[in-house]
């Protein structure tokens, strides 16, 4: 066999459990059935993948890979906090019409172990909240508001896809719930909480003030939070 032959078997047997997959979400694949679509024998598969886990790990790779492709053809808008509302919205919407895709890269949960393709969506993810804590934006670090977002962002992506209903007022209350919390504009503390709000409002309209007084003002108010 060729080295194209065996990468040709290689995708034929990543692409049957794939589709797999996605016709029965939720639903274990079996390894038989995926060698008979393709018509090899097992020990082929092994070769190619090592074991079932191998195989799913190749298939979450494939996930990630359309999930981050759809999220890259968003352009920035320039606004760190909007684009973590816009990159909320495109997680659930991939979930939604990727269920199979989406249950293994998320739903599947094993104690002690985080798929290394995980990590990908959670650099782009933090390197948001990175540029949101250097303009001064968040109440707490960088790496928890990148936790606050992505947990609650999977937990809401998972209840439409159990329900097998879509619920975008839910999903809406809940982003602005959880940027409320990590941008301090759900405070309890009334002042401050004002501040926050004028702080996130200058900076996500930078066109009002201008970006030289958009600035000034951002750090005059972090000041006044702070003491």
């Amino acid at each position: 066999m060729t080295v194209d032959g065996r990468g040709d078997t290689r995708v034929r047997i990543l692409d049957a459990a794939a589709q797999m997959i996605a016709d029965g979400p939720g639903e274990e694949i079996s390894l038989r059935a995926v060698c008979a679509a393709v018509g090899v024998k097992m020990p082929t598969l092994y070769h190619f993948f090592g074991n079932k886990q191998g195989l799913l790990e190749a298939v979450m790779d494939r996930g990630f890979d359309l999930y981050l492709a759809e999220k890259e053809a968003h352009e920035s808008s320039g606004d760190p906090i909007q684009d973590l509302r816009d990159g909320w919205d495109a997680h659930v919407a991939f979930g939604i019409a990727n269920p199979g895709f989406y249950t293994l890269m998320y739903g599947k949960v094993v104690p002690g172990y985080s798929p290394a393709a995980q990590s990908r969506p959670s650099q782009i993810l933090r390197g948001l909240t990175e540029k949101a804590a250097a303009q001064g934006r968040l109440v707490v670090p960088a790496e928890q508001a990148a936790a606050h977002i992505l947990v609650t962002n999977i937990g809401v992506t998972l209840r439409m896809i159990v329900l097998a209903q879509e619920d975008w007022e839910l999903s809406r209350a809940v982003r602005e719930g959880a940027i409320a919390a990590i941008t301090g504009t759900a405070s309890s503390n009334a002042p401050r909480s004002v501040m926050h709000q004028a702080l996130e409002y200058a900076n996500a309209h930078p066109e009002a003030l201008g970006q030289e007084e958009t600035a000034m003002l951002s750090a005059w108010l972090r000041r006044l939070s702070e003491s």
